[in-house]
């Protein structure tokens, strides 16, 4: 059996540990990921413990704990605090999800918590999200039409707009990208899905006359074809959407139009 090793710079060593202070009531650890490149040290896992008592209750909420009264030198991105923004998309107990809304109710045990996987990290549990965003900008997001706009909107019946419920819904937080195998090998070339969800939006609106180009711009072995349907990006999306669907449904389009 072939065997793997990190590099030595990669090792994840023992952190520090803070303690809840005297009197805590519902004492929670926390496990988290540290890392500082200015530090030219390894990344460390170090321990938190949390008074639940005095403490809202979903993760993001111990980690503002956290920040504000132990240890100031956490980072994390966070904005809307209500599951909109996708600013704090992680990997929370094995499982990429937001921290908003990720009761820590849920977690049985220690809650470890990890930056998005498989993804540069700038610091802490901070990703490097420019290479993701990059391609979310490739596929063109808006709307492209030759027709003239009309003096008001353009329209679409009702059937045509439902045709964009369970894709217009996704915040690019990247939860699903970062889960599914075959964009952590060929994150270079292949979309992924949270892009190529986005890509079908655009396809499937009625009101856009480019679906040709779309697709054409789609027709390659590894923007769209590295998808083997593993599932995993629709099992992690925390708005329950389904890019996996949204990816068989382009495939299905480029074959119809042959």
């Amino acid at each position: 059996m072939a065997q793997f090793k990190l590099p030595a710079n990669s090792v994840i060593g023992k952190g520090k540990t803070y303690y809840a202070g005297a009197g805590a009531k519902n004492v929670k650890r926390f496990q988290i990921y540290r890392w500082d490149p200015d530090s030219g040290e390894n990344p460390r896992m170090d321990t938190y413990e949390v008074d639940l008592a005095a403490c809202g209750p979903m993760v993001l909420d111990a980690l503002l704990k956290i920040k504000n009264e132990v240890d100031p030198t956490l980072t994390f991105r966070r904005s809307c605090r209500e599951g909109v923004c996708g600013s704090c998309a992680m990997n929370i107990d094995g499982t990429n999800t937001l921290a908003c809304t990720k009761a820590i109710s849920d977690v049985s045990g220690e809650v470890k918590i990890y930056p998005l996987p498989h993804m540069s990290v700038v610091k802490d549990l901070v990703p490097d999200l420019t290479h993701f965003y990059a391609q979310y900008a490739s596929i063109k997001p808006w709307l492209q039409a030759i027709t003239p706009p009309p003096e008001r909107e353009r329209l679409q019946s009702e059937e045509d707009r439902a045709k964009l419920d369970g894709l217009y819904e996704c915040i690019l937080c990247a939860c699903c990208s970062t889960s599914c195998p075959s964009y952590w090998w060929n994150g270079e070339r292949y979309l992924g899905p949270s892009i190529l969800l986005q890509a079908y939006r655009w396809i499937v609106d009625s009101r856009d006359e480019f679906t040709g180009e779309r697709l054409d711009d789609l027709e390659d072995p590894f923007r769209l074809y590295r998808c083997h349907t593993i599932m995993n990006c629709t099992k992690t999306c925390p708005k329950s959407l389904n890019p996996a669907k949204a990816i068989a449904e382009i495939k299905k389009m480029m074959v119809e139009r042959r």
